[in-house]
C-alpha cells in the first residue's frame, strides 16, 4: 500500500474545508488534481472514505479513522522538521511583560551553567501568546491564558497586584493603597492593553469602576503615560520588578485578587530542548 503524505494532506484538507473545491483552494492546487489525489488513496486503502452523495462532503467511518492516524502522522512529521531545524539555533523564551520577575535571573544563570552549550534568547513579544502562536518563540512566561488550542499552559504561582502611579499621585507616597481609592474622586483613566495586560475594570465592583480607561500596545507605552500624569495602571508584582521607572511608583494593592503566572509552550515543540526548559523552570520556581 503506497499511501503518500500528500494524500493524507488531501483527506485533511476535505474533512475541515467540508468540499473539493475550498479543499483544493488551501493547498493551492486544482480541483481536478484534488479529486485525482483522493481517488488515489481511497483505490490504495480499498475502501470509500469520502460520502459524495450530498453537497458538503463527509467522510465515511472509515475514513474518519484514517484522518484521525493521519493527523497523527503529520502533527509527529512536523514536530521532527522542527527539531531538526532548531538543534543548531538558541532556545527562545517570550515573555510580553515580565518573566519570573526576582527569579528571572537566577533561572537564567542556572540554564547557563547546567546547559552551557544550548543557548537561550529571552525575547519580548506584545501579542497575547509571547510568540508562541507565530513561532517566534518555543516557551513562554505569560499572565493570561491564551485562547489558541495549540498551546498549553501550566500555573507556576501568583503575585500580588500592585498599582502604577505618576509619582506625584496622592496615593504615591502610601505605603499601601485599596481598589477604591484609586478610582475615588477625579480620578485619572485606568491604562489597559487588552492583548497581554492582566487588569480591567472588572477588578471593581460595578459602583467603583474607573469612569474612563485607554488603551496602549505595550508595556513601554503603559510606563510612560503613567509617568506623564495620563492615567493609572494595574499591574503584576512581577512587572514591578521588571520595569522601574523614574517618574512611576508602584503601590501594592490589598484588595485586588493575586494574578497567576503560566509556563506556556506549543502542543507540539518546536526545540528540542522544551522540557529540559520547562523542567529548569518548575525547579527554580519551587525551589
Amino acid at each position: 500500500m503506497d499511501v503518500e503524505l500528500r494524500h493524507l494532506k488531501a483527506l485533511t484538507a476535505i474533512a475541515e474545508a467540508g468540499t473539493v473545491t475550498a479543499a483544493a483552494a488551501r493547498l493551492h492546487m486544482t480541483q481536478p488534481a484534488l479529486s485525482r489525489t483522493l481517488a488515489q488513496l481511497e483505490a490504495r486503502v480499498g475502501v470509500r472514505l469520502v460520502d459524495r452523495s450530498s453537497r458538503r462532503l463527509d467522510l465515511t467511518p472509515a475514513g474518519a479513522t484514517l484522518l484521525g492516524h493521519g493527523r497523527a502522522i503529520l502533527a509527529h512529521l512536523d514536530a521532527a522538521l522542527a527539531d531538526a531545524r532548531a538543534v543548531d539555533r538558541p532556545l527562545r523564551l517570550g515573555y510580553t511583560c515580565a518573566v519570573l520577575g526576582q527569579q528571572t535571573v537566577p533561572l537564567l544563570r542556572s540554564w547557563r551553567r547546567g546547559q552551557p552549550h544550548a543557548p537561550l534568547e529571552v525575547v519580548r513579544q506584545d501579542n497575547s501568546t509571547a510568540g508562541l502562536a507565530t513561532g517566534d518563540t518555543d516557551v513562554a512566561v505569560l499572565r493570561t491564558v491564551p485562547a489558541d488550542p495549540r498551546i498549553r499552559t501550566e500555573a507556576l504561582y501568583t503575585e500580588d497586584r500592585v498599582a502604577a502611579l505618576p509619582d506625584d499621585h496622592p496615593l504615591a507616597a502610601r505605603g499601601r493603597t485599596r481598589l477604591a481609592e484609586l478610582t475615588s474622586g477625579p480620578a485619572l483613566p485606568l491604562a489597559l492593553w487588552p492583548d497581554t495586560g492582566t487588569a480591567s475594570v472588572d477588578l471593581w465592583p460595578p459602583a467603583q469602576r474607573p469612569h474612563r480607561t485607554v488603551e496602549v500596545r505595550n508595556v513601554d507605552e503603559w510606563l510612560n503615560l503613567i509617568a506623564t500624569g495620563g492615567a493609572f495602571g494595574v499591574g503584576a508584582a512581577g512587572t514591578a520588578e521588571s520595569h522601574s521607572h523614574p517618574g512611576v511608583r508602584f503601590v501594592p494593592i490589598d484588595d485586588a485578587p493575586a494574578a497567576t503566572v503560566y509556563l506556556a509552550h506549543p502542543s507540539h515543540p518546536t526545540h528540542p530542548r522544551t522540557q529540559e526548559f520547562l523542567a529548569a523552570v518548575r525547579e527554580v520556581v519551587s525551589g
